[in-house]
């Protein structure tokens, strides 16, 4: 395997943006969030936030019909779409023209979810993150694959990962597979981990931020949410997922004194994303 591409500080402030101080929201990007069925409307709530908080002008979350009151209460900025199903995602139909979708933070694998998915993808042209359940729904049907806008971004963790290139032996194997994998479908993998690595075909990144601390439930929730609100922002795919893992990480390295690691917890990203952008801004 080739020696990675370093993701730091200096080499993400080769593309970062600063903000326009005569910026307005209808400027900064409308990123849509799909996700959460019964009992896990929380993801959709984590992603949907992070997002917002990443620098997206707009952002909508699309979820059913059991999650309107929990997701207007926890994220009033979010705008809500529900599904005319109660408990899952029946059939993804908005009105809205979003600038990047992101799918998966709690979606479930019910039947008709996974049919409602596979017409998206049949008619989508938007730029995508996929995550948690639409990974395991496209690890059941391979084909799909085929489906996917050129540079989707995924971002499967270990397990994940395995459902959809199939088991390895060594971390070179993982490596090769993952960049075949890469390559056949045009696609760039976030191979989430201690360390992440993104691969986009040919092109290995590594990342430098983050620690152990990360390891809790729906840290890649919020994952999702910031790489789709930079995709939304007009970062190209590559650079969204490469700021995205560093942001992310970055916020438990800002964290971790005040929080120790068994403290931390998803929603603490989310709450630390001020700090990790000031320390890019200055």
């Amino acid at each position: 395997m080739k020696v990675p591409l370093q993701i730091t500080k200096q080499e993400i402030l080769t593309f970062y943006k600063h903000i326009n101080p005569l910026t307005h929201k209808g400027i900064q990007g409308h990123a849509l969030l799909v996700g959460g069925s019964y009992g896990k409307i929380g993801a959709a709530v984590l992603a949907s936030g992070a997002c917002l908080k990443s620098g997206c002008g707009l952002v909508t979350a699309f979820i059913p019909k059991c999650g309107y009151a929990i997701l207007q209460i926890s994220n009033p900025e979010v705008m809500v779409v529900t599904d005319e199903s109660e408990n899952f995602i029946s059939r993804i139909n908005f009105e809205s023209e979003p600038q990047a979708i992101g799918i998966g933070p709690g979606l479930g694998q019910e039947k008709e979810t996974q049919k409602a998915f596979f017409e998206f993808l049949s008619t989508n042209i938007c730029p995508l993150v996929l995550d948690a359940d639409a990974l395991n729904i496209l690890s059941l049907h391979k084909s799909w694959l085929e489906l996917l806008p050129e540079n989707t971004i995924l971002t499967p963790h270990p397990k994940e990962l395995e459902r959809l290139i199939g088991k390895w032996e060594s971390e070179n194997e993982k490596f090769e597979n993952t960049i075949a994998f890469s390559e056949q479908y045009k696609i760039i993998i976030v191979m989430k981990g201690a360390p992440t690595f993104i691969i986009n075909q040919s092109k290995i990144y590594q990342n430098t931020t983050g620690n152990a601390a990360l390891a809790t439930a729906g840290s890649g929730d919020v994952l999702t949410g910031i790489i789709t609100s930079f995709l939304a922002q007009g970062y190209s795919p590559d650079q969204a997922a490469r700021l995205g893992v560093f942001i992310h990480g970055l916020t438990a390295d800002i964290a971790l004194p005040e929080t120790g690691y068994q403290s931390f917890i998803a929603s603490d990203i989310i709450k630390n994303l001020g700090k990790a952008f000031l320390s890019l801004d200055f």
